[in-house]
């Protein structure tokens, strides 16, 4: 089949979404599409000469576009969507319109719980500082290239691959890094051992896997980035480096990893508050990912307050992690706890911000629930600078600092 030359994308600001848009637009075909509100995603893209909505309306569907692609947080009664079906315009998920673009490459896929963003984007530089020339797609915007993809001309395409609801099973991967296993999108996953057994699928459509036990003795450079969780990162990035271009000198991995500067919402420092305390923002929303943030700020700033402003993401998620959240969370000099960004999920009334604050003092911690984006920017701007305060969580919290910068 000829590719589509015109594509309208719903849910277009997403972090996947975004990616494949570029890739579309780089193969040549029109891209257009919608979100639900403007953000450095959106704009990124328009900058980039892509069409983006603010809003999504049936209106905006062109009647001559080849394919809709749509984020997995569009229901199928979006009117989007709906439009798209009254056209009999083809309709793709985000996943296996990816799966598609990964048709004839050698793809190196990397998996896993936590530190998949960092570890894609790490070898990714590898590849690039190396001269492989590879396509990456990215669960973040990357600073080297200022985006969340970036284009090559070679085969090799190195991707994060998300394990929700076995979306990683569309790539049949030369190459799969599997960062670390533990349970999580537990809307999806009832139990632990479905969430391993989901792994334990995409290990067999591989030709290689590089896991924890293959990994972890990778010596690596001093990293500009903090962490005890960002050197395992990059030791899997080298090790999948090895795999997929063993001609690169070791002497080149290590000073591409040595100088590798981060991404968009991975200990992202973001400035001093008004009130004098240094802010930075982290994705974190699984408790493992928050303690290990918090561990590492401790290390960095051993004389400063960690104060953490917490978005707790999914009901699901935030229900059945409740214990190990608090536990995290209780490791904070003061945690803030806003309400649970809802996102593709309905109210579930069995778990709030409240509750959360409450269980984190039981543990020993000193929380309190916060009610909006305009109180948590107001209590950000006030920290002192005997502070270093985080906004974190998969939601928009990020937001929230912002705006304590402007005040």
């Amino acid at each position: 089949m000829p590719a589509p030359k015109k594509i309208y994308m719903v849910g277009i600001g997403g972090i996947g979404m975004s990616a494949l848009a570029q890739w579309y637009a780089w193969q040549g075909a029109q891209v257009l599409g919608s979100d639900r509100e403007e953000s450095p995603t959106t704009r990124m893209l328009v900058q980039k000469g892509i069409v983006v909505y603010i809003g999504q309306h049936a209106s905006q569907v062109p009647a001559d576009a080849e394919l809709v692609v749509y984020s997995d947080a569009v229901p199928m009664e979006n009117p989007e969507r709906t439009r798209a079906a009254e056209l009999h315009i083809s309709q793709l998920n985000y996943f296996e319109a990816l799966g598609k673009m990964a048709e004839d490459k050698r793809v190196v896929a990397v998996a896993g719980t936590h530190g998949k963003t960092t570890t894609t984007a790490m070898l990714g530089k590898i590849l690039i500082d190396a001269d492989c020339d590879p396509t990456v797609v990215v669960g973040s915007i990357v600073e080297e290239w200022g985006s969340n993809f970036r284009a090559g001309k070679s085969n090799l395409f190195v991707v994060e691959a998300c394990e929700y609801r076995k979306h990683f099973l569309v790539f049949h991967p030369e190459v799969l890094v599997i960062t670390n296993i533990e349970w999580d999108h537990t809307d999806y996953f009832k139990t632990p051992e479905e969430f391993t057994s989901a792994f334990d699928e995409v290990q067999s459509q591989a030709k290689q896997v590089i896991d924890k036990e293959k990994y972890g003795k990778e010596i690596i450079p001093v990293l500009l980035v903090p962490g005890e969780f960002n050197k395992d990162n990059a030791r899997a990035a080298k090790a999948a480096a090895r795999a997929i271009a063993p001609t690169i000198a070791e002497t080149n991995i290590d000073a591409s990893l040595s100088a590798y500067k981060g991404t968009w919402r991975r200990f992202e420092h973001k400035g001093t508050v008004p009130g004098g305390a240094e802010l930075y923002d982290d994705y974190a929303h699984h408790p493992t990912a928050v303690a290990k943030t918090i561990a590492a700020a401790r290390d960095m700033f051993p004389a400063k307050k960690i104060v953490v402003f917490f978005h707790p993401h999914l009901y699901s998620r935030t229900r059945d992690l409740f214990d190990e959240f608090a536990q995290a969370l209780a490791t904070a000099d003061d945690a803030y706890i806003l309400p649970v960004y809802a996102a593709r999920e309905a109210f579930d009334g069995s778990v709030s911000n409240e509750a959360l604050a409450e269980a984190i003092n039981k543990k020993g911690g000193h929380a309190g629930a916060v009610a909006t984006m305009e109180e948590t920017a107001k209590k950000l701007a006030e920290l002192g600078p005997d502070t270093v305060a985080f906004t974190m969580g998969a939601g928009d919290v990020y937001k929230a600092g912002e705006a304590a910068l402007k005040k």
